[in-house]
């Protein structure tokens, strides 16, 4: 009689313990930067971080730091993704080339015509592809955003043409594509990261570096530079990447909606960094910066070709034609 109330007890205990609800999943996640709280980035992460705490009641925030605050480049931030010290990174696609070989291809000089094009590329099949692979390199890829089209400036030519700047020292991201286009046209590339970027050109380190408007206004760089010379030699886009060992500890359904937030936000970010384009130009232009509108992009184009032609033996011309060949 004894045992049989032993075990009922022991049952009832059993029942009562499998109708306690587990505790609920939380965590705040650091979302690191190179570019300032101005950047689209930052603008971006922020609406992202906004959907993540809304769609999970709280339960999952995101905690934005900007200026390299976790890291001082882009490369040391990819790392420490991998290594699981970093746990979302929000950068150029341009340094995750060396950590992810097939992504250097949407780095070749003049691969996109122009906005509709990008959009038609990386939210397709291509797109989806590129971020599969980025998943066997230590993250997890979730969207692409923007960082844009890239332009030249510098203090000493307008550089309509690569033979007008050729010589300049110019700093670029540590990036085999972007480095061989410029070396291939006559300029100088010397890879440094960001943060050192403001200082080296304040003392003459450098002559000049390449980005996108956004980076180049929220970074306040027309008060060192001259000229801001639109080449668009580049489409620059930006990757939103999770740390894959922080990822895996994170339940199914919350991957979904992080997922589906940071996809979401890419509208929003994209179309912040083109509307704000030309208003940032012409307020740049009135504090004295030198903007170059008739750049000689075919003399840029061809200068460059044997860069283009050269990625096009190591990607394979299939994989280059089904992106310019996208409509």
């Amino acid at each position: 009689m004894k045992c049989m109330i032993a075990a009922g007890v022991l049952l009832s205990f059993s029942l009562q313990s499998s109708l306690v609800q587990a505790e609920p999943f939380t965590a705040t996640y650091k979302v690191t930067m190179t570019q300032t709280a101005a950047h689209p980035y930052a603008l971006g992460a922020n609406k992202f971080g906004d959907l993540v705490k809304e769609r999970t009641n709280g339960r999952i925030q995101l905690k934005v730091f900007t200026d390299s605050t976790l890291a001082k480049g882009e490369r040391e931030m990819l790392e420490g993704l991998q290594q699981g010290t970093i746990d979302i990174y929000v950068g150029s696609t341009g340094p995750v080339g060396n950590f992810s070989p097939s992504m250097l291809i949407v780095d070749i000089p003049f691969l996109f015509r122009d906005y509709d094009h990008v959009d038609k590329v990386l939210d397709g099949p291509i797109g989806k592809q590129l971020l599969a692979d980025v998943d066997k390199s230590g993250f997890k890829g979730l969207a692409f955003w923007e960082n844009g089209f890239r332009h030249v400036s510098n203090n000493k030519v307008t550089a309509k043409t690569p033979e007008e700047a050729k010589g300049l020292k110019l700093r670029t991201m540590e990036n085999k594509a972007h480095m061989l286009a410029f070396k291939t046209a006559g300029l100088n590339p010397t890879p440094m990261a960001y943060s050192e970027v403001y200082s080296a050109l304040q003392v003459g380190v450098i002559d000049g570096q390449e980005n996108p408007v956004a980076v180049f206004y929220a970074s306040k760089l027309n008060e060192i530079q001259k000229y801001l010379s639109l080449t668009g030699h580049v489409y620059s886009p930006a990757l939103v990447l999770f740390s894959q060992k922080k990822w895996n500890r994170i339940p199914k359904e919350d991957q979904e909606i992080i997922a589906k937030a940071a996809l979401e936000t890419a509208a929003f970010e994209r179309k912040l960094n083109r509307d704000d384009e030309d208003k940032k130009l012409k307020e740049m232009e009135g504090k004295g910066l030198v903007v170059v509108r008739d750049v000689n992009k075919e003399a840029w184009q061809k200068a460059m070709q044997p860069a283009f032609d050269e990625f096009a033996k190591q990607f394979g011309k299939d994989k280059i034609d089904a992106i310019i060949q996208t409509k």
